[in-house]
């Protein structure tokens, strides 16, 4: 009774272990795949998607909303900063993101304006 008692906290342990080894193995394949680009008007503004480039609009994405909060800014300040959109309606303006490093998948981020002409809400669309 006392060696099956110590097989099966034998058992559970290594199983347990294999199972945290394999999440942490899993999470740094993942984390591998993620690409930071710090955002630069500039670079934004002037890119043109190229084999050496395909998902530079996509990698600054982060940081884009970490140093420019969006939200509130008026159409004028969103083109200052952003540029042109490649399309654009009264009140949403639409930027290609560029490969999403998702299989085949394309982004886009999408911004909508409220009546006074100020950032409500936008969105980053992968697919």
């Amino acid at each position: 009774m006392r060696n099956a008692k110590r097989y099966i906290v034998k058992k559970i342990f290594t199983y347990g272990l294999l199972i945290f080894g394999a999440t942490i193995l899993i999470g740094l394949v993942l984390r591998g795949n993620v690409v930071q680009e710090s955002f630069e008007p500039d670079r934004w503004k002037n890119w043109v998607e190229s084999e050496s480039e395909p998902s530079l609009r996509w990698n600054m994405m982060n940081s884009l909303r970490k140093k420019h909060p969006l939200k509130g800014m008026t159409k004028k300040e969103v083109l200052e900063l952003l540029g042109e959109p490649e399309s654009k309606t009264a009140n949403e303006f639409n930027y290609y993101l560029g490969a999403s490093k998702r299989g085949i998948n394309t982004g886009r981020l999408t911004i909508l304006f409220d009546d006074n002409n100020r950032v409500s809400n936008f969105t980053v669309w992968d697919g």
